[in-house]
């Protein structure tokens, strides 16, 4: 049990990375007052919360219905969070987070809590994955459930105290200091992408040897 808590909030902590969201709190929420800052923050991460919740708990049952079996979302799944660990190694923006054209409409916008900050820097197609193939992974036993919702609470919860006191983490440890602690998290997300890969090519195994 303590072995898949620490893989799904590892998961979970690498793909989100609140300290990445750090600069992107810092550009979007320039001009605002403290207290217009702290409740973007705030609703930011509600509204990621309940996008987690809801693909957590009807995930599976949408892809089922696509006819998409847990093997192919775990492999295919596994190779997105892959391209997203390479792109943090290499120090690039990932598309599966905000692309450049919405980076560009964010900065038009007056509320930014729904867009980019909750969907997609927070709740992207990645964390959606990431939350998907773990809910797969603790089938229908409650207590690694159980697992996954406390990984996923502590995983916001951090991110909300990273973008509270963004402006006192970069002037602590730089920007140098951020993207030397993307890289490490990208390594450690790599890892985490292909052990979901070689479970889905494992269990695709199985299936047919039956």
């Amino acid at each position: 049990m303590v072995t898949f808590f620490v893989k799904a909030l590892v998961a979970l902590f690498t793909i989100v990375d609140p300290v990445g969201l750090v600069p992107v709190v810092l550009a979007l929420t320039t001009g605002m007052t403290p207290p217009e800052r702290t409740l973007v923050i705030f609703r930011a991460t509600i509204i990621a919360g309940i996008v987690i919740a809801v693909f957590g708990v009807f995930g599976q049952f949408i892809f089922a219905s696509l006819g998409v079996t847990s093997e192919a979302f775990s492999i295919a799944g596994g190779a997105l969070l892959f391209l997203v660990a390479f792109d943090m190694l290499f120090g690039r923006q990932s598309g599966t987070r905000e692309t450049r054209r919405e980076a560009r409409e964010a900065r038009t916008r007056e509320d930014v809590s729904v867009f980019p900050l909750a969907i997609p820097m927070i709740a992207g197609p990645g964390t959606i994955t990431t939350i998907i193939l773990l809910v797969g992974n603790a089938g229908s036993d409650p207590i690694q459930l159980s697992l996954v919702a406390i990984a996923a609470i502590l995983t916001l919860a951090s991110s909300l105290a990273t973008m509270l006191i963004s402006a006192q983490i970069q002037k602590r440890i730089g920007t140098t200091g951020i993207l030397v602690l993307s890289r490490v998290l990208g390594i450690l997300l790599a890892a985490v992408a292909l052990q979901f890969i070689l479970n889905g090519i494992t269990l695709y195994i199985r299936h047919v040897a039956r």
